[in-house]
């Protein structure tokens, strides 16, 4: 018999095609958390019993398959669980989950690392406040007039001493400066203490009692090493709320302060610094501050480099304001010097195999190291630290620095030991450091040009910002 005997029963089914599901938002964060392939299949007692009733289904051909034990409509309830803890704006949490301070759960570039002891730590952002300032700029081409008021809002951070630290560019040439605390709408007139130029930070404080109720100071943290990672705190530029950006450190090393043209010791993060997170503070993973964000890198073929003001530079500026209730400033040694580090120039100065050192070029006629230093002259120490030929000294293990960083840690008045080698002799020189006084002065320091009008003609001392305002005139 050719034909086939169909089964008695029923037809069974085709089986249904799987589907693919797919996220309803094109959001990249989305797509990359409920994408099909990220959820891994976990095996349970249940695939066994499923396996075992289809070997079942399957010896039996005749009749319908048996129908699986309906689950328990009275599940058993889990025990209650405790309400979650209200987190206040100390510095510790035992125990927990990681907590990203730029958004909710442990998500987001805001996360802090923990202790060693398994304690997570966030830092006091009530302690970051709002600055908002009023500027008049001089004139330069008319200085008896000042140019027209223009406003702009920074950050800051309240330290012991009901003080506020911000930078100098943020208040620079103010008429009026009011502070904001966090979740307030009230805003306090502030007053400037002092404004460090060359450092780029300025003191403030506030009269008024009602702005220091609840406010606890921030606390200052050791220099961190590469790798380490910060979060960056403040308003910038893109809302009204406060912002947290978080990074690592890149590059320790000796930067160029655009404001107050000097070179001291810098921080180079990945993290994002835009306009308004000037004067902001950095923290560690231990929520202690480590800096104060104050200048960017714009360029175009660069991405994502901020600056911080370390500890080291904050430290000398606060202690500078209470030895001398006013600031003096950064001690300069006021020399210009070229590498050694070829052997014919070496040779040529009288040089030894292990003597190693910067050879002078010029001494300002200003500074007081011209009574002593000349120029040819081969510095081969400072302070007991013997310079290399490139001009660093050992810093930590691994790394070197400029020796100017020697220089930056003294105040004005200090004395410092230096060695150099004239004419194959060594001399040791005792010399008193002062705060360097140039011919052209760099800024002002806030204060206004002066000026001394006569028969018509209008003398006023020349200075860098005189002279690129007149540049700027004449380019427009």
């Amino acid at each position: 018999m050719g034909d086939t005997k169909r089964k008695r029963g029923r037809k069974a089914h085709n089986p249904i095609p799987t589907e693919t599901l797919e996220s309803p938002c094109s959001t990249t964060a989305l797509d990359d958390v409920f994408s099909v392939t990220n959820v891994e299949i976990i095996p349970s007692t249940t695939t066994t019993t499923s396996s075992a009733a289809a070997t079942t289904t399957a010896a039996r051909p005749r009749g319908r398959p048996k129908k699986l034990p309906k689950l328990s409509e009275n599940p058993v309830p889990l025990p209650p669980q405790p309400p979650p803890a209200i987190l206040s704006p100390s510095r510790r949490i035992p125990n927990g989950n990681a907590i990203g301070v730029g958004g909710g759960g442990g998500g987001g570039g805001g996360e802090l690392g923990g202790d060693s002891d398994g304690d997570r730590v966030v830092p006091a952002m009530d302690a970051v406040v709002k600055v908002f300032c009023v500027h008049t700029e001089p004139n330069f081409s008319l200085p008896w007039q000042r140019k027209r008021q223009y406003s702009s809002s920074s950050s800051g951070f309240v330290i012991g001493g009901r003080r506020v630290l911000t930078n100098a560019h943020s208040v620079e040439h103010y008429t009026q400066v009011k502070v904001k605390k966090r979740g307030s709408d009230t805003k306090y007139l502030a007053i400037v203490l002092a404004i460090g130029t060359e450092c780029d930070i300025a003191m403030l404080t506030v009269n008024d009692d009602e702005f220091w109720e609840g406010v606890s100071p921030l606390e200052f943290g050791e220099l961190p090493a590469l790798q380490d990672a910060v979060t960056v705190v403040g308003y910038p530029i893109g809302g009204d709320t406060i912002s947290v950006t978080s990074g690592v450190v890149s590059r320790i090393e000796i930067l160029s302060y655009v404001h107050g043209s000097t070179e001291l010791l810098g921080l180079q993060i990945d993290a994002a610094i835009n306009s308004g997170n000037s004067g902001g503070p950095a923290f560690n993973d231990k929520g202690n501050c480590v800096g104060i964000a104050f200048q960017s890198l714009k360029h175009e073929d660069v991405e994502n480099i901020g600056y911080v003001i370390p500890t080291p530079v904050i430290q000398h500026f606060i202690q500078d304001y209470e030895k001398n209730e006013a600031y003096t400033g950064f001690p300069i040694l006021g020399v210009e010097w070229q590498k050694m580090e070829n052997p014919d120039l070496r040779a040529a100065t009288g040089m030894k195999a292990d003597q190693k050192g910067v050879r002078i070029r010029r001494v300002d006629p200003t500074a007081p190291e011209s009574g002593v230093l000349k120029s040819s002259d081969i510095m081969l120490s400072f302070d007991g630290v013997d310079i290399a030929n490139d001009g660093t000294v050992p810093f930590r293990h691994g790394e070197r620095i400029g020796f100017s960083y020697l220089v930056s840690q003294k105040y004005t008045g200090d004395s410092s030991a230096i060695k150099v080698l004239r004419e194959s002799e060594i001399l040791n020189f005792n010399i008193k450091l002062a705060s360097h006084r140039r011919l052209i002065p760099s800024h002002n320091k806030g204060r206004p040009p002066s000026y001394y009008i006569i028969a018509g003609f209008v003398f006023a001392t020349v200075s860098v910002p005189y002279l690129r305002s007149e540049l700027y005139l004449q380019c427009v």
